[in-house]
């Protein structure tokens, strides 16, 4: 007969001491004189009264991870960050009663990516992937050719650092000029053809993509918008 593996003796495994009425001893025989007596000190007992909870996490009921646990969804494009937790809440209701529901940070219709939806106890966890950094890649097009690929990598290492944004007219938020930090941004392709470049940013929390490529093509002289974006980070999760 095959040997076990270590996956079936932790699923199998119960790994907790078993409460006892005997007591351990000590042989003191070679201790130092300082020392003598000491066994009689220290009382050594196996008793405890176990606690009805918790348990291994390899055997830990699924209703326990969904009732404090996240998910790490990737988002399509299309419906609204609202609709889909809203979805998830009809989806997991059908297994246990879940009440709470939240997500890390708002993404628009048209954006897909990293969206993290909480479930009840873990819901308190929100405000702080809320307000963690975030990363994206997005597609810009500008309205006339641009000669310089060099030109086009300058003026999005120009937009690095504290700057300021109003967020769009189709935002959901009031619009009222506000500084956001951009982290570090990198030109990952451009394509002179059809005047349309990929690149990377890692951001603030808040801050409006769509935005800032406005602010390149109005620094590059030609105008500029966003074609598509994703994220591909929102906190401590990211889609890898």
């Amino acid at each position: 007969m095959a040997s076990k593996s270590i996956a079936d003796i932790q699923h199998q495994g119960k790994f907790f001491v078993e409460p006892s009425t005997t007591a351990g001893k000590l042989n003191t025989a070679d201790w130092p004189l300082l020392l003598k007596n000491f066994d009689r000190l220290n009382i050594r007992s196996n008793h405890y009264t176990p606690i009805a909870a918790g348990c291994s996490p390899l055997q830990r009921p699924i209703e326990d991870y969904i009732k404090s646990g996240f998910i790490n969804l990737d988002k399509p494009v299309n419906p609204s960050s609202h609709e889909v937790v809203a979805w998830v809440k009809r989806i997991l209701c059908k297994a246990l009663p879940v009440s709470k529901t939240g997500h890390s940070g708002t993404l628009d219709p048209k954006v897909s990516g990293c969206l993290i939806v909480c479930i009840e106890r873990a819901t308190r966890l929100v405000k702080s992937q809320q307000s963690a950094g975030k990363e994206y890649i997005g597609v810009v097009r500008f309205h006339s050719p641009i000669d310089d690929i060099k030109k086009v990598e300058r003026t999005l290492e120009s937009l690095t650092g504290a700057i300021f944004q109003k967020p769009p007219v189709i935002a959901a938020v009031k619009r009222q000029l506000r500084i956001r930090t951009i982290y570090e941004s990198k030109l990952l392709e451009f394509d002179q053809r059809r005047n349309i470049g990929i690149f990377w940013v890692s951001c603030e929390a808040g801050t409006y993509v769509r935005t800032l490529c406005v602010h390149m093509g109005l620094l590059l002289g030609v105008g500029g918008i966003m074609q598509e974006l994703r994220r591909v980070r929102s906190g401590i999760q990211s889609e890898a």
